[in-house]
């Protein structure tokens, strides 16, 4: 087994259209060693986040584009060593270049042009600050720019960074200090954030099977900017709720550890797969909902005719808002992909608000920074539908909008979200 030719694998599938996560699964099936794995996730993330950037600086070392998938992924993999990783430049090279075995043209122009880079480095990084600083495609960066103006560039940067690693602490089982300090007797250092009660930031991310009492339901992996939903939701005793788009779980377990009383929950995502991880995340903090496969847009096919106190519409959107969690979105997503999301997000809030009772809140939310995606899509909504009104959401993060609240990427640590709350009028 070679890690670098397994992250070239990966790369290679991630580039064909494959999602990072489904691609990394697939290839821990070869590879049962926890540090070897850590490795290839490194490698394999940090060339991703840097894709844009080490691509241009290839253009810059070969004379003509690289076809074969294989080798251009190893040379992506052994310039991002180089420069981003704490590997030895002799040890960077020649490991890579070994993988080539059968191919010595391959590993002549792999060795050829890693050398040239540590031979040009300055100049060729130098250049790429200047084209590819954001290491973005471009049409991402136009849009970003569109809405944000002066802030764009402080978005963009935050989304190369390395995501924080934040828990959502169960009070159920004990309270957020007292979880702190029994990360500290594990030498875990950790401290309490403002934007949710239940949120501790990691100094640094550890395997999740290093927090205490994980398994036992004590605590949960969650942003901080999806930990808001629940409390502005606000689902109260014997309430009806409804968690539309709801996979892989994190928002619908948090509304049930705030209201362990409600008359009953139900979690709905078209994808029957990732259904799943909302019922692993459910047995594993000792909590019950409904959850059903369904068509969110097409109510007709599964709602029972009772109408919700509380919907929670995640709605399917771009997320640019978690590039720097899901790095490949930089990859996969397509300028032209945001229209038909747009009409999707109009489709099935259209369709859920006939399931909210007169006096109920709908909690629209996307992890999108994209203004046609968030406060145009529900200022679109609320002339179009005169028996909805905006709850003004008053709080000290993001940033107010005409419609709804925007956070934007690194604001308080925070991934970038969007939430508007609306209410159906009697």
């Amino acid at each position: 087994m070679n890690v670098r030719l397994i992250s070239a694998n990966v790369l290679v599938r991630v580039l064909e259209g494959k999602s990072l996560t489904v691609a990394l699964d697939e290839a821990w099936l070869k590879v049962p060693d926890l540090k070897d794995r850590a490795f290839i996730q490194a490698l394999c993330y940090g060339s991703i986040r840097y894709y844009y950037r080490l691509d241009f600086i290839l253009s810059k070392l070969v004379n003509k584009p690289v076809k074969d998938k294989q080798l251009k992924a190893l040379l992506i993999l052994g310039l991002f060593q180089l420069q981003y990783m704490r590997v030895k430049a002799h040890a960077a090279v020649s490991e890579t270049v070994a993988v080539m075995k059968k191919k010595q043209w391959a590993k002549s122009l792999l060795n050829a042009v890693l050398r040239r880079y540590l031979r040009e480095q300055e100049e060729l990084e130098s250049l790429a600050d200047k084209h590819v600083a954001y290491a973005h495609p471009d049409w991402m960066i136009k849009q970003v720019k569109a809405c944000w103006g002066s802030d764009a560039k402080a978005v963009l940067l935050a989304n190369n960074e390395l995501p924080p690693m934040v828990l959502r602490v169960n009070q159920h089982f004990c309270s957020r200090n007292e979880y702190i300090d029994l990360l500290a007797s594990n030498e875990i250092p950790a401290v309490a954030l403002e934007s949710s009660e239940q949120a501790i930031l990691l100094e640094v991310p550890v395997l999740v099977t290093k927090l205490p009492k994980f398994d036992e339901g004590w605590v949960s992996v969650q942003d901080s900017a999806a930990q808001l939903a629940a409390g502005l939701l606000d689902a109260q005793v014997g309430d009806r709720v409804l968690d539309v788009c709801a996979a892989p779980g994190g928002k619908t377990a948090h509304i049930l550890e705030l209201q362990p009383q409600l008359g009953s929950l139900l979690a709905v995502d078209i994808d029957a797969n990732r259904l799943l991880r909302v019922e692993e995340n459910l047995k594993r903090l000792k909590l019950k909902a409904d959850v059903l496969t369904a068509d969110a847009a097409n109510t007709a096919g599964w709602w029972d005719g009772q109408q919700f106190d509380r919907i929670l519409l995640d709605a399917p959107c771009s997320a640019l808002g978690v590039i720097r969690r899901h790095p490949d979105i930089k990859l996969l997503r397509r300028e032209d992909d945001v229209a038909p999301l747009q009409q999707l997000q109009k489709e099935i809030l259209q369709a859920i608000w006939a399931l909210l009772k007169p006096g109920g809140t709908l909690l629209y939310a996307t992890c999108s920074i994209l203004k046609q995606e968030n406060e145009l899509q529900i200022e679109a909504f609320l002339a179009s539908n005169a028996d909805a009104t905006e709850l003004i959401i008053d709080a000290d993060w993001g940033i107010a909008r005409p419609f709804g609240r925007q956070v934007l990427t690194g604001d308080q640590s925070m991934d970038g979200f969007y939430y508007a709350c609306l209410q159906k009028q009697e």
